[in-house]
């Protein structure tokens, strides 16, 4: 991936943005990430994987709520990180 500073992109904002058809470009001020340079086909890519996550997400607490019992339910949901280490760990 292809990284140019900030002062970079503004000087060269057409060349990144044919560049960019190729592969996604970093954008950087003060040697930290701030932006990212990418096409329309990859964001109509990454905003789809971020819908059917949403999707799978809703998908699945609808699932967990019809599965688990009310009295489950309620038990699993004042358990601890440490708890659940625990049980994942008697799992192994």
């Amino acid at each position: 991936m292809l990284s140019v500073t900030s002062v970079e992109a503004q000087s060269r904002f057409g060349e990144l943005i044919d560049r960019s058809q190729r592969e996604p470009i970093a954008v950087t001020r003060r040697g930290r990430t701030v932006a990212y340079v990418v096409s329309g086909h990859d964001m109509e890519e990454l905003s789809n994987v971020k819908q059917r996550r949403q999707e799978a997400a809703l998908w699945y607490a609808q699932y967990r709520a019809q599965a688990l019992p009310a009295d489950m339910a309620q038990a699993a949901a004042v358990l601890t990180d440490d708890d659940i280490t625990q049980l994942v760990n008697e799992l192994r």
